[in-house]
């Protein structure tokens, strides 16, 4: 069981997953940075200092958080965006190393093709000195 594990632990795939998820979760953390501490101030200034996350409804005992849900969905919308922008900006110099492969120089004849290539030119000499 644990020679299975292992081999499934060091597959390429599984090293890629688990370094993406680690490298997700600190973008997460730059981006919800970003929301909270510079784009919502700024927001709230806009929309005269309200703070979403203090918005709520109270209903006897209970409380509806709306605010907390509205900036939830606004994190998720700018933290999405940024993935896109930077899949996007990814995909782009994916697609130029694509579109610009250096060329490669033909390779060189093998001595097989050179004795054949003196062949052919002895018997294209020899067939015009005849005629």
């Amino acid at each position: 069981m644990w020679k299975e594990f292992k081999a499934f632990a060091l597959k390429g795939n599984v090293l890629d997953l688990a370094i993406g998820v680690i490298i997700g979760a600190a973008f997460g953390n730059i981006v919800t940075s970003l929301v909270n501490d510079m784009l919502m101030p700024v927001i709230g200034l806009l929309v005269g200092g309200i703070n979403l996350k203090e918005l709520q409804f109270q209903y006897g005992d209970t409380v509806l958080k709306y605010g907390a849900f509205l900036q939830t969905v606004i994190d998720f919308f700018i933290v999405s965006f940024s993935i896109f922008l930077f899949v996007k900006g990814i995909n782009k110099l994916r697609r130029k190393e694509k579109e610009d492969p250096k060329p490669e120089a033909p390779p060189a004849p093998s001595k097989e093709e050179e004795l054949l290539a003196e062949i052919r030119d002895l018997l294209k000499q020899r067939a015009l000195d005849e005629k």
